[in-house]
């Protein structure tokens, strides 16, 4: 009997050549696949991330202005300027001045609200003297920080910060060119738009401690002190405004909060002693503008941001308003 085997053959080189080229076609295919969803993944990321980070600067903001006093920024717009000073938008690239100001800056402030206590000493850092009440007793420099109006913000959008031609400049506390041309009684009292932005040490203008003929203190003593002694407690301009304020560095939205302690090693707690802290990223545009209270009302705050992802281009944008004090 007879037996027959059959010996397997190796593939030729014609097989290997096609198997390569089929098998560099898969991988191919498998690489875009990944590739993509690599991308994708990387897209849905940033998305999320630039919502998180938007969230939280706007939801800050909207907190430091419900829980506020005062809006210190933006002003109400300026009849004798050709720039809009209620209105202050600021992009990335940078967006071209409006007028005569030479640079578009954006910047939201107010007067620290009185829950915060960064030094956890039981009393509102903003109230400087301990005394229970908060911003009652301005020096001329309303902000206590040695410089026109917010120290080294453009507070009147003319694109330059801290500039002022007035002798006094520190208490250009507007950066109008002129100083303490405000008096404390609810009005325009030099026609720039803005009321009571501009006070004087001696905030009433009435020549004397507090308001005149009035117990300002309770101890049954009237006009009893020096005239700049705003709330009749022996002390003078002792408790300024303490600032709150956001502005652009970059496309970096930042946010400086004042400290109750000497923050820049001066010897003293001023004006200038602040933290700053990055609150959202890429940011490529921040828009704040003032909407003038009406009637009985508040002045209220209309907040636009934008963010754009660096990978994707996408732009998260969030838009909101908010009524001065409306929190408390």
């Amino acid at each position: 009997m007879m037996v027959t085997t059959q010996h397997n053959r190796g593939y030729t080189y014609v097989e290997l050549l096609l198997a390569a080229v089929v098998a560099g076609v898969l991988v191919l295919g498998l690489t875009g696949v990944v590739g993509q969803a690599l991308h994708t993944g990387d897209v849905v990321h940033e998305r999320n991330e630039l919502t998180r980070q938007a969230n939280f600067a706007m939801q800050r903001m909207l907190q430091a202005v419900a829980n506020s006093r005062h809006l210190l920024l933006p002003l109400n717009d300026n009849p004798n300027t050709n720039w809009p000073e209620d209105i202050r938008e600021q992009t990335v690239p940078a967006s071209p001045p409006v007028g005569s100001s030479t640079l578009a800056t954006a910047v939201l402030a107010v007067t620290l609200p009185e829950t915060v206590d960064l030094d956890s000493d039981g009393v509102a850092d903003a109230d400087n003297d301990g005394d229970g009440l908060i911003d009652e007793d301005l020096s001329s420099d309303n902000n206590l920080d040695g410089a026109p109006g917010l120290y080294l913000i453009d507070d009147n959008g003319d694109g330059v910060a801290d500039n002022s031609s007035d002798p006094s400049p520190d208490s250009d506390n507007d950066e109008d060119g002129g100083a303490t041309e405000e008096t404390l009684n609810g009005l325009d009292d030099d026609g720039d738009g803005s009321i009571d932005e501009d006070l004087a040490a001696d905030m009433s203008r009435d020549g004397e401690s507090g308001l005149i003929g009035v117990d300002d203190d309770g101890d049954g003593n009237v006009d009893e002190s020096n005239k700049n002694d705003d709330d009749e407690d022996g002390s003078i301009d002792e408790d300024g405004y303490d600032s709150l304020a956001f502005y652009l560095d970059g496309d970096v939205l930042q946010e400086r909060t004042p400290t109750p302690w000497d923050e820049d090693n001066s010897g003293t707690v001023d004006g200038r002693d602040f933290i700053i802290s990055p609150i959202a990223g890429h940011v490529t545009r921040f828009r704040v503008e003032r909407i003038p209270a009406s009637g009985s009302g508040t002045a209220q705050v209309d907040l636009t941001l934008e963010l754009t992802g660096p990978v994707s281009g996408e732009t998260v944008r969030l838009q909101t308003r908010v009524r001065l004090g409306g929190a408390l």
